[in-house]
């Protein structure tokens, strides 16, 4: 027993003599409609001269059911913008997303999630597996394109993209698919880590009814899905929560009564250019939490495995430099000072079983 112990003192000091360091980084955000014209080439250049290896987007590319303001302005701007047609507008949106929010990041590797203004008629599935063809069917990806997929960095850390983009739940095959991929990482003695990423937050976040709390087929789904992330970590694999649908930026957000004493690291960051929405009535703000912004997170892989996640906040003069001579002042001013929504959430969440 003595001879234990002090291996395991001599281990301990080891690891304080040897703490964990940044190996690399990626970034992450959601919901570049309205505005993303605008703020994705901001963000695109921040992310570019932070140095991460990829950039994930977690969906909500174009409005779809009306006109994103970056495509045809306010009129109270003034600005004799050409006339949009909803034809033009259904045929140019999404090209119009690649060309102005994507190029941007250059040859950066780039990964797409699918939100639900996606699947807003008549855009469907089939559509977007069509349209973003190039970006689900890398070598990376090694898999036919679908609207949920994985991929594995440096043998260690697996990264899973789902699809809860209508309806607000995952459907059977996804669920059958999501099940074997956590077995496969639960059994893997390589992968240390698994990153998680969709539109719509889990049942029982801070982000409440605008959720997968907002289907009964996505509460029960969601929580099988939160029940087999939280089993991960309990066999000692490191797990975090990424989504983006509600406007706003938000860390801890499964910190709540519903989940009690099970709670997962996770992050809610609609931040891109869409319409920025209240918080949510009594929500902490002593840590990240914070509206009419925009911005994404920086993640910092650490050698260990552990991820430390930071958001990277963009100013209105970040703005005017990424859109110099591309956007009239009087836009970029419109989408940093006016491009929000003041309705206040629903407090309710789904009820726990």
């Amino acid at each position: 027993m003595a001879k234990q112990i002090l291996i395991l003192l001599v281990c301990l000091q080891a690891l304080a003599q040897n703490p964990p360091t940044a190996a690399w980084k990626f970034a992450v955000s959601g919901d570049s409609r309205n505005c993303g014209d605008i703020v994705m080439p901001a963000i695109a250049s921040g992310v570019l001269k932070g140095g991460a290896s990829f950039y994930w987007h977690l969906g909500d590319f174009r409005a779809i059911y009306d006109f994103d303001e970056d495509m045809a302005p306010p009129p109270k701007l003034q600005l004799n913008a050409p006339h949009v047609t909803i034809a033009d507008y259904l045929t140019k949106a999404w090209p119009d997303f690649i060309d102005r929010q994507l190029h941007p990041f250059g040859s950066l590797e780039l990964f797409l999630g699918i939100g639900n203004h996606e699947t807003i008629y008549p855009k469907t599935r089939e559509d977007y597996v069509r349209q973003f063809r190039s970006y689900l069917n890398t070598p990376r990806l090694r898999a036919p394109p679908r609207t949920y997929y994985h991929w594995v960095m440096n043998g260690k850390i697996d990264f899973i993209s789902l699809d809860n983009a209508s309806g607000n739940t995952f459907d059977p095959a996804q669920m059958a698919w999501i099940r074997t991929r956590l077995a496969e990482d639960r059994a893997s003695k390589s992968v240390t880590t698994v990153v998680v990423g969709m539109h719509e937050a889990l049942p029982g976040s801070k982000g409440m009814s605008h959720s997968m709390c907002d289907a009964p087929s996505g509460i029960t789904r969601g929580r099988e899905v939160y029940n087999l992330l939280w089993n991960l970590r309990q066999s000692g694999k490191r797990v975090y929560l990424l989504a983006s649908h509600s406007h706003f930026v938000m860390d801890d957000v499964y910190n709540t009564p519903y989940w009690k004493d099970k709670v997962l690291p996770g992050w809610i960051v609609g931040t891109a250019g869409a319409v920025r929405y209240r918080l949510p009535p009594g929500v902490p703000t002593a840590s990240t939490s914070r509206t009419d912004v925009y911005g994404y997170l920086v993640a910092t892989v650490m050698s260990d495995g552990t991820i430390q996640f930071e958001f990277e906040q963009l100013s209105l003069e970040d703005l005017k430099a990424a859109n110099a001579g591309k956007t009239p002042d009087a836009l970029i001013g419109w989408c940093y000072n006016e491009n929000k929504n003041l309705d206040i959430p629903k407090p309710s969440a789904c009820g726990v079983e």
